[in-house]
């Protein structure tokens, strides 16, 4: 009995405020209090606005458990939807209780909202929690329903268009508003400056650089400058967009039949290929899975051609990972020769070309749309529907899928649906794209989503200048303490972890909507135990933040120079040696409009827009103080993390930015 004083904050987002009549209930173990009306005045709820409220209620509540929030229609204004960040209540006795929110609250609707402390689910939580619980998920269980795209790919939500999002899963209003701008933008400069109508093949390269006058980077300036380099052309296997596909070879494949007599010249006379194999100083980079995609047959008309290359390097004594012999499909004969750096200029060009193009497909369908995109959209999908807002895991993961399903649906309708982009300026576009990933789920395993594990699968520990490893690990290893950190404090044992029904509903989703009950790829349909949680979670935050953004973030650095990332080639690949020419070149590669669009995509893909949030940004949706001290020395070690990347980049002609941590978004949302 006494006065409770409420405080309520409302979003920043431009559209976050609301006329509407606010309401509160407050529930405590002794009871809850009646609907009370909050006074309505013109600035309570506006953007930003952090509201003080005292009421007056007749009874002792005890300790309060939830609050019930009301939105209703006030007098004849137009309903509106409302982002509600938090509320705080301060009971008679001075205790504070807190209830986190972040969320939009639209149309007349009722929400209720747990007390912020992390609950696991048990016989031991008051009744009513329980059934909070409960009705939260049967209402997401009803909105958020699964569909399959592509059959044999990971299930996505069951939305055509990004307006029949419910307002939780779109973008804010100033993301947006930044979104549309930067597409509208780049696409209006090149209509401008001609190149979007132009049907025709560059006649020399460098006019290529006309495009940069709209758009520029200094790391795409080094990559115009150096791209014929075979340093640099092996060096993107390591610090590229595509870093998880290089392995070190140990036996020679008997389809790519490369001997001593070919790799001398570059290898040199102190030296062999069996012993650089045994020393473990040669790599292989195989495009098999490429095989037999059906190419693309409608930018401008035109037939497009793809390839399934392989491709040889070799660690010099230098520490430099050159390219010493490329194969342009995988079965060998007389009309599959293997190109070497001893070959004339434009056929080694020529080949390199190739294997970018592949690269490029690779990359864009596995490495980046399967294995950040789609698997995150799952990880969200099922967060939602399994996870209630007052679980521990759910604060945990929820920052890390920010944003998803809006950037998804946007990506099925305008990028890969008929007439999109892909089929656009892709070699895969025209219905080779879910061929490709119906491929590429045959290569997911548990291990190759796990950094460090996925480093020893494919021999690459030791390999010199490997930013993306050396970075990457840094980040993991930081995350994979405060993911410790939160679970010890939360679960008290693993009997806590194999009991939990939630959690392990939550696991079981994703492995048969994500994985598809894929059991070989040894990825967990349950966790038995707080280290093995750990590393599913681990695993989950590294591939929605880090993973992307090495991924992602570098597009227009490298592929803006279309010659180092043609998203297409519309001449067959060369079949004999000694005829290549610069003009043979320049007709294989992507016509001026191809280009301009793929840049234009590129560009849009690597900005991300107004209101992204950085790893290691969690709101305060962990309430209590321990849980914040874990916050905050994990925010602390990744600025530890910025530094050292930050001190080691400003010495290097190519810096490698796309894993500081000031740079790594917290969700996949461009």
């Amino acid at each position: 009995m006494g006065t409770y004083k409420i405080k309520l904050a409302t979003g920043t987002d431009l559209s976050a405020g609301t006329c509407d009549q606010i309401s509160i209930v407050l529930v405590g173990v002794k009871g809850e209090s009646e609907k009370l009306k909050l006074p309505h005045k013109w600035n309570s709820f506006r953007p930003g606005a952090v509201t003080d409220f005292d009421v007056d209620i007749e009874k002792d509540l005890g300790e309060l458990l939830l609050i019930r929030l009301s939105k209703e229609q006030y007098k004849n204004f137009k309903l509106d939807a409302w982002y509600c960040k938090y509320v705080n209540v301060i009971c008679p006795n001075g205790q504070l209780y807190q209830f986190p929110y972040y969320r939009w609250i639209f149309g007349l609707m009722t929400v209720e909202i747990p007390e912020g402390k992390g609950i696991i689910l048990s016989e031991n939580i008051h009744r009513l929690l329980q059934q909070q619980r409960r009705v939260e998920l049967e209402k997401e269980r009803d909105t958020h329903k699964w569909k399959t795209y592509v059959e044999g790919i990971p299930h996505c939500i069951d939305v055509e268009k990004v307006v029949d999002l419910l307002p939780n899963d779109q973008f804010s209003f100033l993301k947006r508003n930044s979104f549309v701008y930067a597409k509208m933008s780049t696409d209006l400069d090149m209509k401008l400056e001609g190149f979007t109508s132009c049907e025709e093949s560059w006649s020399d390269l460098e006019d290529i650089k006309f495009l940069f006058s709209v758009r520029r980077s200094d790391n795409l300036d080094v990559v115009a400058e150096i791209w014929k380099e075979d340093r640099f052309f092996g060096s993107q296997y390591l610090n590229g967009l595509n870093p998880t596909l290089i392995r070190k070879c140990f036996q020679i494949p008997e389809n790519f039949p490369v001997n001593d007599n070919m790799v001398a010249a570059s290898l040199g006379s102190s030296t062999n290929l069996n012993k650089e194999l045994e020393n473990g100083n040669i790599f292989l980079a195989d495009y098999k899975f490429l095989q037999g995609i059906p190419a693309n047959n409608s930018i401008n008309e035109k037939q497009q051609y793809i390839a399934a290359p392989m491709c040889l390097l070799w660690k010099n004594p230098k520490d430099q990972l050159l390219p010493i012999a490329i194969q342009l499909a995988q079965t060998p004969g007389e009309n599959t020769p293997i190109f070497l750096p001893s070959d004339s200029e434009s056929d080694w060009l020529l080949a390199k070309i190739w294997v970018r193009n592949s690269d490029v497909q690779v990359h864009e369908v596995d490495t980046h749309l399967l294995r950040t995109h789609l698997f995150a959209e799952v990880f969200n999908i099922a967060t939602t529907r399994q996870l209630p807002m007052g679980h521990p895991v759910h604060k945990l993961i929820i920052p890390h899928i920010r944003f998803t399903l809006e950037i998804n649906v946007f990506a099925r309708t305008l990028l890969l649906g008929p007439g999109g982009i892909f089929d656009q300026v892709m070699v895969t576009g025209k219905g080779g794209v879910p061929i490709l990933l119906k491929r590429a789920m045959d290569g997911v395993t548990y291990s190759s989503l796990c950094l460090p594990d996925d480093i020893k699968d494919r021999g690459v520990e030791s390999i010199p200048n490997y930013l993306y490893r050396d970075d990457g690990l840094k980040i993991w290893l930081a995350v994979e303490s405060f993911v410790s950190n939160i679970i010890h404090y939360y679960y008290e044992s693993d009997a806590v972890v194999s009991a939990d029904p939630e959690l392990q509903a939550w696991v079981a989703e994703i492995f048969k909507e994500g994985f598809l009950e894929y059991k070989s790829s040894g990825i967990p349909s349950s966790l038995e135990t707080k280290a093995s949680l750990i590393k599913y979670l681990t695993m989950v935050i590294f591939m929605c933040s880090a993973q992307h953004s090495a991924v992602n973030s570098g597009q227009f650095d490298f592929y803006a120079w279309m010659p180092n990332g043609p998203a297409s080639m519309k001449s067959p690949p060369p079949t004999v040696k000694g005829v290549s020419t610069t003009q043979s070149i320049l007709d294989a590669l992507p016509d001026v409009n191809t280009t301009s669009a793929a840049i234009n995509l590129v560009w849009l893909l690597s900005n991300d827009q107004k209101d992204a949030k950085n790893l290691g940004e969690y709101h305060e949706r962990f309430t209590e103080k321990t849980p914040q001290k874990f916050i905050k020395d994990f925010q602390d070690k990744l600025a530890e993390i910025s530094e050292i990347i930050n001190k080691r980049n400003k010495s290097m002609y190519l810096p490698y930015p796309y894993l500081d941590p000031k740079m790594i978004g917290n969700s996949v949302s461009v």
